[in-house]
């Protein structure tokens, strides 16, 4: 590991051509074409066997972009790069080094966008909303206003088709995991001084390897903001996924359904000590086999238009029980 690391650094410090990063679509192909050569020319024993798996995480929805799996990639193609150097010059030889040059550029595009994220100085895109929320009024009286923090699943729900003349504000973002989600709680939470709070977050967290641990902390901290500024926090299971999806990447190796149980299990004990609503959409989105239903998700992950409908009134039905006006004390005969 220490030298894959110390690879990658030496790598995006050397002098070499300009960098080229391809977007997911064009990155896929090249990573086939290389796969493909690969396979067709010779190897040491055990090594095209070793393919198969990296393959498959370069394949997966967001392996497409992974640093040390893209150079281990592109160690394949130097090695048989250098077996066919050894031998008279083939079309074959020049198809590889051709794979080999835009793999590099590739690889070094990525590496500067890693270079660019850990310098980003809004790491939790907080510009994202900012804009919104300087429109945004405050609570009208009586109004209950419930705010929806998450990751792509949230950003892409249409809230207002969904939930009619309901003062619903979505502040949902694309690829965030719960870390960027805590870094943002005041400016798209908190400033906009919302009654309840519906909180669907973590599966991105799985994908890039996050700790379980963490992003139970990650949780936490969030429900105790929440209920020190007076908002009820509800907190949503993470949802089912499935490899069903033709022509998709499988979602099942980066969001294992075994993790996503033990993350679940642990928001429901969580919110019953705390004395939040935990809200289940998971055995309405999954089928016998614990995945995400087939006809409510086109990609194994995002919800469809179908998948939402079955989500929002589960959404609605714990939102007004979390709404709802607190009993009238019993009164006393006289």
């Amino acid at each position: 590991m220490r030298r894959l690391l110390l690879a990658l650094i030496l790598l995006s410090l050397m002098a070499g051509p300009a960098a080229a990063q391809l977007n997911p679509t064009q990155a896929q192909k090249l990573y086939e074409e290389a796969a493909a050569v690969v396979e067709r020319g010779p190897a040491a024993p055990g090594q095209k066997d070793r393919l198969i798996p990296l393959m498959e995480r370069l394949q997966s929805p967001r392996g497409w972009n992974h640093t040390a799996d893209v150079y281990e990639l592109l160690q394949f193609v130097r090695a048989h790069q250098a077996m066919l150097h050894a031998l008279p010059a083939t079309k074959a030889t020049e198809e590889l080094d051709s794979i080999a040059a835009r793999l590099d550029s590739h690889l070094r595009g990525l590496l500067a966008a890693v270079e660019r994220r850990v310098r980003n100085p809004d790491r939790d895109n907080l510009a994202r909303y900012a804009p919104a929320n300087d429109k945004l009024p405050p609570p009208a009286s009586g109004e209950q206003r419930v705010l929806f923090l998450g990751d792509s699943i949230t950003d892409g729900w249409k809230l207002a088709e969904y939930f009619l003349d309901k003062p619903y504000v979505n502040r949902g973002i694309s690829g965030q995991i719960t870390g960027e989600m805590l870094g943002r709680m005041k400016a798209d939470v908190l400033n906009l001084k919302p009654a309840a709070m519906v909180v669907l977050a973590g599966t991105n967290d799985l994908a890039r390897g996050v700790a379980v641990e963490v992003i139970e902390n990650n949780l936490s901290m969030i429900g105790d903001l929440a209920r020190a500024n007076d908002i009820k926090p509800i907190f949503a299971s993470i949802l089912p996924v499935s490899d069903y999806a033709r022509d998709r990447p499988a979602q099942t190796p980066q969001r294992p359904p075994e993790k996503i149980r033990e993350i679940n299990a642990w928001l429901q004990s969580y919110c019953k000590a705390k004395g939040f609503e935990y809200l289940d959409y998971f055995p309405a989105l999954a089928d016998e086999k614990g995945l995400l239903k087939a006809e409510l998700a086109d990609d194994g992950l995002h919800p469809n238009a179908a998948g939402y409908k079955v989500m929002a009134p589960l959404a609605q039905a714990v939102i007004d029980k979390v709404l709802a006006p607190p009993p009238a004390p019993p009164r006393r005969r006289r």
